[in-house]
């Protein structure tokens, strides 16, 4: 504000003094309320987000496998006894690809029963199923095959088919495991390319009964 004039005998003014309010010292300036609401929300989502990535990296509990091995060497595991007391003696035998995924694990064995000139061949097949159940479409690839024949007291569900006096194939399905067995007779043949015909070939009439008791023997193996 300005102060009245001192008059000095009239002749003007001797000073002129000014005065000012003294105005209070300015607060410190204060963050931007949307940058911290910002700051606020990224971390928000990185923490929720981690939390995300971390229950999805959770390893949900698969289907019980029963106590089935997935990791077997199939051939020492088929011990096929009752099969050799018919088919004769066990000769060489080999295993075949092994499949072993996060979903499935599969493996092969063949193996050979009898003379070189006149004997059988088995093959083995085992399946872990590790995520999908197989139940459903057990049976219905069964009859595809024609397997016809339930077997009772084998795993869930077994199904055999006679291969016309030649061998024949028999399935099984135990919860999440398939196993299949397939026996098939071996012919010979002359110099000519004609089948030589075996003069005591063995009676293949009834052949799931030692099929069903192998298998019975080898799902306790595939247990071990």
């Amino acid at each position: 504000m300005i102060s009245e004039p001192e008059f000095d005998g009239g002749t003007g003014f001797d000073t002129v003094e000014v005065l000012t309010e003294e105005r209070p010292p300015r607060p410190p300036r204060a963050g931007r309320p949307w940058a911290w609401a910002l700051g606020g929300a990224v971390l928000a989502s990185t923490v929720w987000g981690g939390g995300v990535y971390a229950y999805a990296q959770r390893e949900e509990p698969g289907p019980d496998l029963g106590g089935y091995a997935t990791d077997v060497t199939l051939c020492d595991a088929m011990k096929l006894k009752a099969l050799g007391g018919i088919l004769g003696e066990r000769r060489e035998s080999g295993a075949g690809a092994e499949l072993a995924e996060p979903s499935l694990y599969q493996t092969y064995c063949s193996t050979s029963f009898g003379p070189v000139e006149a004997g059988f061949d088995v093959g083995v097949t085992y399946t872990v199923h590790k995520v999908s159940d197989p139940e459903p479409e057990f049976e219905a690839r069964a009859k595809g095959l024609d397997l016809i024949v339930s077997i009772g007291g084998l795993g869930e569900r077994a199904f055999f088919g006679g291969r016309s006096g030649d061998g024949g194939e028999l399935r099984v399905l135990d919860g999440q495991i398939e196993i299949e067995m397939s026996l098939s007779r071996l012919y010979r043949s002359d110099g000519q390319g004609r089948i030589v015909e075996d003069k005591n070939p063995v009676d293949l009439s009834g052949i799931e009964v030692p099929m069903t008791q192998d298998l019975l023997a080898l799902m306790e193996e595939l247990k071990k």
